[in-house]
């Protein structure tokens, strides 16, 4: 198999870290809250300002 040494690379890390590097799910959960964000507010008055909440929840997701 060609691919397996990429596929296993995750392994090479500790592993309390694999869930982390495997999963797509946290990924998955920020690109679905940066998506869920413009529908409660609305309207926005330019691109700058869509741009500008989508970097608010990033900085969000970082502090956590």
């Amino acid at each position: 198999m060609e691919a397996e040494e990429d596929i296993f690379a995750y392994m090479a890390f500790p592993g309390e870290l694999w869930t982390r590097i495997h999963s797509t799910t946290p990924q998955e959960r920020l690109n679905k809250e940066i998506k869920r964000r413009p529908n409660v507010v609305g309207v926005f008055p330019d691109g700058a300002s869509a741009i500008r909440l989508a970097g608010s929840v990033l900085v969000e997701t970082a502090d956590d």
